[in-house]
């Protein structure tokens, strides 16, 4: 990762939502949520951090992870604070009880201004990377989003997707599928990358019922800025 990458620590993390059970961070392209094989210090520990000093706390911090984005994606990550709350955000995970959707800036225009895809995703391990084939392939997974162009910028697009499956790299895969892969990932068939590393895809808003006080949380977390972000938000 390069080394001018602004990364989260406990005095510049982006907190958008945070009461006694759950805590909600604006994640930065470049913080891995969960410790890896890089041995870089992860989100997780990061936010651990910040409670442990704002509420001054002895001992051991418990943080639930619920959730994960790939490391080079910025935008909505969600945490439980309690053991209580943590199964419950787990089943609402798993039962597509909380609703994502994402930005994406891409740089070829997508076949319809907006469509379903569905795709079979393979991993491979190795690479680390997942194929999107049309049809059904042996261990693939069902893979469902929806995509519409939300604005067109000079030499860009951005679109917006929400998102019915949670697959390893959907977005990324899927799109560059239909020649549309995601600005800065050269993983996936974009043809630079972007200084920092990240790529241009954002986790934007979270809907989902509070785990304690059945409330419904609607969570947007904005994009890191850039040239091509700014330009989005105007």
């Amino acid at each position: 990762m390069n080394s001018d990458k602004i990364i989260s620590t406990k005095s510049n993390l982006q907190v958008l939502y945070e009461d006694n059970h759950i805590i909600v961070v604006n994640k930065r392209p470049g913080d891995i949520v969960q410790g890896d094989k890089t041995g870089d210090k992860p989100l997780s520990e990061v936010v651990k951090s910040y409670l442990k000093e704002k509420y001054n706390k002895p001992g051991n911090v418990y943080l639930g992870v619920v959730h994960r984005l790939d490391r080079p994606t910025s935008g909505i990550v969600l945490f439980s604070k309690t053991s209580k709350a943590l199964p419950r955000l787990n089943k609402l995970f798993q039962q597509k009880d909380a609703r994502k959707t994402y930005w994406a800036v891409v740089k070829n225009p997508p076949p319809k201004n907006e469509d379903t895809l569905v795709h079979f995703m393979k991993r491979n391990p190795k690479q680390n990377k997942s194929y999107a084939h049309i049809k059904e392939v042996p261990d693939s997974k069902k893979a469902i989003l929806d995509y519409r162009i939300i604005k067109e910028l000079d030499n860009y697009y951005l679109l917006e997707i929400d998102l019915h499956t949670g697959r390893h790299h959907q977005i990324r895969s899927q799109l560059s599928s239909i020649g549309c892969p995601v600005k800065g990932d050269l993983k996936y068939g974009f043809d630079r990358s972007t200084k920092d590393a990240s790529i241009h895809l954002h986790a934007r808003e979270l809907k989902f019922t509070h785990p304690v006080k059945k409330e419904e949380v609607h969570i947007i977390a904005s994009p890191p800025s850039d040239a091509i972000w700014d330009a989005c938000k105007d």
